[in-house]
């Protein structure tokens, strides 16, 4: 990391710190996350006193590149404990500094998170190397007193690979040969996936051979293990077709564990996968053509269901742009439980790419790298999220709104590096009394308001935005409807698409929060309500992108995905204009952070299925 000539990264990383951890910059007047005590949350009964009383760090279900803590904290009834983390690979010596534990509002989490009498912290470690192992130091600082330190040893999860040893055996359509259900050797194959779902046993590899298998739904009942799963894979002589000639379910394979579905296409059922309650499913490099759901994994709580690895697939849904139906419930992946993988999947045509549930909440999960193009309602929804769920590197294309939160129960839900380009409402849906939304280095191209949050008279609390870049075609730059409380937005760049002169000219005013309205970013700073340190940047809305892309003009038009390049330009005021963020922008190239979703002279992330 080159140090900022403007200042050093020590004296960033602390003044940012402060804002996250101790929390001095107000919403509407109100403290910051981790700065208010107790009683000033309505409906929370106060710790027993000022003085912190740690229980034991929770390590959560590991993914391949991040790792998340969950730290309960009785007591520290005037909020002023922190929880500083620092990382490194097992075996080396030099620590790296990550993001402090986030203070969870108790209104606002779960009921199995809530912490009686206390605090429940909680946080991730991203971009790590999969299938390594960290140590973790947490040290807990409570001027009230105690502090303590505690250290966790935790590893990455692998990328799922095939075991050595697997029993190899072949499937062919059913009514193939009229010779009896087969015995599975290439010259004799199982007639159809029933004969082969009967014979099936931890270790078995099954080669579906082209062909359509129009068995209706077919239920999988089997578990394979960790060590010895049970893969169905296309055997690579031309494609396998699952059909389920209209039925309610295709795949239905409630509470089964270790199962692999590999490059097959999935068609003609309402819901084409169901894994409710399952765990450590994998699906990989299929085709679904989704009529109302592609796959389901829902009603598994956090110990229940775990470690489903969803990726290199292709959705296709019925939708179609620009929307014509209203919010229409057809939707790619619906998921709950813990330790789960989204990841570079191409998604079109859906009403939400990826949608958000009540039945069963979700934590410690990834979503990332995905390719959402043509979403009637939400590309991402981080919805009903709990702690440490990450969404990052989408490129989200054409949608009603790009990332939904609505409501995050308290988070941390971490929302980073996006690429937003062509949404109709907003690129970031706050309502539901949401909680605990931390958003990072995102960029969002739109028509109209750059960024506006409406969840009408509800709350919006403990939201942290930094570093993002939002660009519109007119003013305000950012408007909120909502009741802001402990929110911390700072350094976030706006940029407006109207011709030459002022830029708040194109904006008319600047903001409109909490019933104020600010016409200049530096009123704002100085209100103290909306920012107190960096306050905002405002841009040209013209020369930002290397592209030359510009705000759409037309929002009903298709834009195609694979066309929209966000890269900064070097001449754009984004460029050196944000703040460092332990673990979030390591590795900057110039005298600071760039704004958005990618840093000057870095390469374009891969979005969508790997070749």
């Amino acid at each position: 990391m080159t140090a900022p000539r403007g200042g050093s990264p020590i004296h960033a990383t602390m003044l940012f710190l402060a804002a996250v951890a101790l929390a001095v910059v107000a919403c509407g007047g109100s403290a910051a996350p981790g700065a208010g005590a107790a009683t000033d949350r309505p409906g929370v009964t106060a710790p027993a006193d000022n003085a912190s009383q740690p229980g034991e760090p929770v390590a959560e279900p590991p993914t391949f590149h991040s790792l998340g803590v969950r730290w309960p904290v009785r007591g520290d009834a005037n909020a002023d404990a922190t929880i500083g983390v620092r990382y490194r690979r097992r075996g080396e010596t030099a620590w790296r500094e990550a993001m402090p534990l986030f203070r969870t509002d108790p209104e606002s989490v779960s009921d199995e998170n809530r912490v009686p009498g206390g605090w429940l912290f909680a946080g991730s470690i991203v971009d790590l190397e999969p299938d390594t192992e960290y140590e973790l130091a947490l040290a807990l600082t409570d001027p009230d007193g105690p502090s303590t330190q505690r250290t966790l040893v935790m590893r990455t999860r692998a990328e799922p690979r095939e075991p050595a040893g697997m029993r190899v055996r072949h499937v062919v359509p059913a009514g193939t040969a009229d010779r009896g259900p087969g015995t599975g050797t290439l010259g004799d194959p199982f007639r159809g996936l029933r004969a082969a779902q009967a014979a099936a046993a931890p270790g078995d590899l099954f080669l579906l051979h082209a062909g359509t298998y129009a068995e209706g739904t077919w239920t999988i009942d089997r578990h394979g293990t960790a060590e010895r799963p049970i893969i169905y894979r296309g055997a690579g002589d031309g494609e396998v077709i699952l059909d389920g000639g209209g039925r309610e379910r295709l795949v239905s394979a409630n509470e089964v564990r270790h199962v692999w579905l590999e490059g097959l296409t999935l068609r003609g059922a309402k819901f084409l996968f169901v894994g409710h309650s399952g765990s450590h499913f994998v699906i990989r490099r299929c085709k679904l053509e989704v009529v109302q759901t592609g796959i389901t994994a829902i009603n598994g709580d956090y110990h229940e269901s775990r470690g489903f690895v969803i990726t290199d697939n292709v959705l296709q849904g019925p939708t179609t742009w620009p929307r014509s139906h209203g919010i229409e419930g057809i939707n790619g992946v619906l998921i709950t439980g813990a330790g789960h993988v989204v990841a570079y999947n191409r998604m079109r045509n859906l009403g939400d790419g990826v949608h958000g549930t009540e039945h069963g909440g979700l934590s410690a999960s990834d979503i990332y790298n995905n390719d959402i193009e043509a979403s009637t309602d939400d590309g991402i929804e981080g919805d009903y999220a709990d702690t440490n769920v990450r969404i990052f590197r989408n490129r989200i294309t054409n949608a009603f709104t790009g990332i939904s939160a609505q409501p995050s129960n308290g988070g941390p839900l971490y929302v980073f590096r996006n690429a937003i380009y062509n949404v109709l409402y907003s690129p970031f849906k706050l309502h539901n009394d949401t909680s605990g939304v931390l958003i990072f280095h995102n960029t969002s191209v739109r028509d109209g308001i750059p960024w506006h949050i409406e969840p009408g008279g509800e709350t919006v609390n403990d939201v942290v935005t930094r570093n993002n870049l939002f660009v519109g075609t007119s003013g305000p730059a950012l408007r909120s409807t909502g009741d802001m409380i402990r929110c911390d937005f700072d350094r976030d760049g706006y940029g407006g698409a109207g011709g030459p002169g002022s830029l708040l000219a194109v904006f008319n005013v600047f903001a409109e929060w909490n019933g104020q309205t600010y016409g200049t970013p530096d009123g704002a700073r100085r209100s103290g309500q909306l920012y107190r340190r960096h306050g905002a940047v405002l841009l040209d809305g013209r020369g930002n992108f290397a592209s030359g892309l510009l705000a759409p003009k037309n929002p009903d038009t298709r834009f195609s995905g694979e066309k929209i390049d966000l890269r900064l330009s070097p001449g754009s005021r984004a460029v050196d204009a944000g703040v460092v963020l332990p673990n979030f922008n390591e590795g900057f190239t110039g005298a600071a952070p760039d704004l958005g979703c990618c840093e000057l002279g870095q390469p374009l992330p891969h979005y969508g299925p790997r070749p």
